[in-house]
């Protein structure tokens, strides 16, 4: 009796090789990016006679603007079912918007650059996460957006270090840094142009329109709770820019600040990716609140002391709330809307996080101003007490693959 032959198992899926071309593309233009944004704060306080309100209020302006951008785009390339054009104009003015930073003599240009360069960010956010989610299936979604995040989040640690490095060497000459800033930003363009190939539109597929009222009906009860928890989350983060002012009242040299952000981004890249990976195993509402408990405890830290050590303990949760919650985030917007309007899903999401973010980073200049870092820390964990309290009341939503 001849014995019948195990059938093999079917293979795992993987992660297409487009997903790792749009991590490494997200990694230049981080490279691009952080070279500035991590001695921008100092360069605006010290170079240019800025306040920590005008800070906050540009870097609060330029983040909303990106994410409200997002709206617009995502719903465009759902209605067109084209993602890759509206990325490649977002990333190049991304790149083009660089070269302003090092022309700026006052505050006035440096937001005209920020708003330019968050414009293109806001172009091509909604599209490349959408593309990211077109791209990979359902079973890695996470791992996915994972991998991109910490690709990503790598180009955030090694743009400060290589702007720290030519702020040694050049003698602190902030915008001959910013003039080198172009060239990884010129290359993130190329390589999206040259090595992402979208994948096809579906055959008879007419175009609609996404924010019709009929369209907007499939977005079901559970994406808007996780739009909510998003903008609660959002509240929770004000900008970056914060967490470098800090750093410096420690007594932290000017060369040296880009190594807040190194610290940081060198957890989130070292988190984005196993976190995503459990999030196509684990309860979502688990992982989130495991997130914003290591937020508080980052507050906790930077509100209790300017000392270096408590700087540096307060920075690295920071980094890891973030691996634990921003891939996560991503990849529940995918889980839970149609997949013909997921750049309509991540462009509401980032609506309303857009405005979070702005009412967060004005609210967190004012408090400094006013009563100093301290108090603008305890502010933030505050509302982190506030998203913990919604994310264990409020009903979460069923996982689905939005496919």
């Amino acid at each position: 009796m001849r014995q019948r032959r195990a059938r093999p198992a079917a293979e795992p899926a993987r992660i297409p090789a487009a997903i790792w071309a749009l991590g490494f593309v997200s990694l230049l233009m981080d490279v691009s990016s952080e070279m500035i944004h991590s001695l921008l704060p100092v360069f605006l306080v010290t170079g240019l006679g800025a306040s920590a309100l005008a800070v906050g209020l540009i870097e609060g302006a330029a983040e909303a603007t990106a994410l409200v951008v997002k709206v617009f785009s995502g719903v465009l390339s759902d209605a067109w079912g084209r993602r890759k054009p509206l990325a490649v104009l977002g990333y190049g003015l991304g790149a083009l918007s660089k070269p302003l930073f090092a022309l700026a003599s006052g505050s006035g240009l440096v937001l005209a650059a920020r708003l330019i360069d968050r414009v293109g960010k806001g172009i091509r956010g909604a599209p490349r996460d959408a593309l990211v989610a077109d791209l990979a299936p359902a079973a890695v979604r996470g791992a996915a957006f994972g991998l991109r995040q910490s690709l990503d989040t790598v180009g955030a640690f090694a743009g400060p270090l290589l702007a720290m490095g030519l702020m040694l060497a050049w003698a602190n000459d902030f915008r001959a840094v910013f003039w080198v800033a172009v060239i990884p930003g010129l290359l993130s363009v190329a390589l999206l142009a040259v090595g992402v190939r979208e994948p096809a539109r579906q055959a008879g597929r007419s175009a609609v329109n996404p924010i019709h009222r009929d369209q907007l009906r499939r977005l079901p009860g559970a994406y808007w709770w996780v739009v909510g928890i998003g903008a609660v989350f959002t509240l929770a983060r004000f900008s970056e820019a914060f967490l470098i002012l800090r750093a410096g009242e420690g007594g932290l040299p000017v060369a040296l600040t880009p190594l807040v952000l190194v610290a940081m981004n060198v957890v989130y890249a070292l988190a984005a990716y196993p976190f995503g990976r459990l999030a196509d195993r684990l309860s979502h509402r688990g992982l989130l609140a495991l997130g914003l408990a290591v937020l508080i405890g980052a507050d906790a830290a930077l509100a209790w002391s300017d000392d270096w050590a408590w700087v540096a303990a307060g920075v690295a949760l920071w980094g890891l709330h973030l691996g634990i919650t921003q891939g996560l985030l991503a990849t529940m917007v995918a889980g839970n809307v149609p997949a013909d309007l997921r750049g309509t899903g991540y462009g509401f999401f980032n609506l309303v996080s857009g405005i979070a973010m702005l009412v967060a980073s004005a609210l967190a200049g004012l408090l400094w101003d006013a009563f100093g870092a301290p108090l603008t820390f305890v502010a933030g964990a505050s509302f982190c007490v506030l998203a913990l309290a919604a994310v264990a009341l409020a009903p979460a939503p069923s996982r689905q693959t939005g496919d």
